[in-house]
């Protein structure tokens, strides 16, 4: 896999040779639960930015790392809803995120950069309280590549088609759905949102895996489909 991630740096960087000077180059990583659009999201950034310090002989960063994982709508808000015990059971679902929230951190990574621009800051996920952590990503006007990973980048329900419309290009991780289910299993017992197998297994069953199908069926074409590999550490 390591030749597949030193490609897709490679091409990164062709991309930024040829884009306007002010402008940055935005990459959304999209795929089904458990196909390792995080893993590889992590991999290609960390060639890219070794690839350019090699070329200049330095130690900054050319790109940067932003997961959508932070648009997910708080506890409070899922509580205040109509259904609340149908929000908690579906967390993760896209109506559970806050699309028009990332679409404005989008628009503002388009902007045009100068010399007087600031950082941009975006939202974290805090696994240990569940919930979102505001301003905690920095993304810096040096940073020209942004790999921007989640599952629902490439929907073509609105809003979300105009987050995609936004992307330079739209990697899709595709993955067997059977090896999915075992990565999803395995995450939730680790991050214990489920107390045993079978309890991991219904969660996957009833949440995961048909947001899943629902991205596979309602998804634009990308631009690259990458395959993931059968190994557990890729998820």
């Amino acid at each position: 896999m390591d030749a597949t991630f030193e490609d897709l740096a490679s091409h990164c960087l062709s991309l930024l040779k040829i884009a306007p000077i002010d402008q940055r180059i935005l990459i959304a990583v999209s795929g089904i639960p458990g196909s390792g659009k995080t893993t590889l999201g992590n991999a290609v950034l960390e060639k890219v930015n070794h690839k350019w310090n090699q070329v200049y002989n330095n130690s900054s960063r050319i790109a940067a790392f932003v997961p959508m994982d932070g648009f997910h709508l708080t506890r409070a808000e899922l509580q205040a809803m109509p259904n609340s015990v149908e929000a908690f059971a579906r967390r993760g679902a896209p109506f559970t995120f806050d699309p028009n929230g990332l679409l404005a951190l989008i628009r503002r990574l388009r902007e045009p950069i100068s010399v007087d621009s600031r950082p941009i800051y975006a939202p974290s996920f805090d696994h240990a309280v569940k919930d979102p952590v505001q301003n905690d990503i920095k993304i810096l006007p040096s940073d020209r590549i942004l790999i921007i990973e989640g599952n629902y980048l490439h929907l073509t329900d609105k809003p979300w088609d105009s987050i995609a419309c936004l992307m330079d290009e739209l990697w899709f991780v595709r993955v067997e759905r059977d090896i999915a289910r075992q990565r999803i299993i395995h995450r939730h017992l680790q991050a214990g949102l489920a107390s045993s197998e079978t309890d991991a297994a219904k969660r996957a069953d009833e949440n995961d895996l048909p947001n899943g199908d629902y991205i596979i069926a309602h998804s634009l074409k990308p631009h690259r489909i990458i395959i993931s590999i059968q190994d557990d550490n890729f998820a």
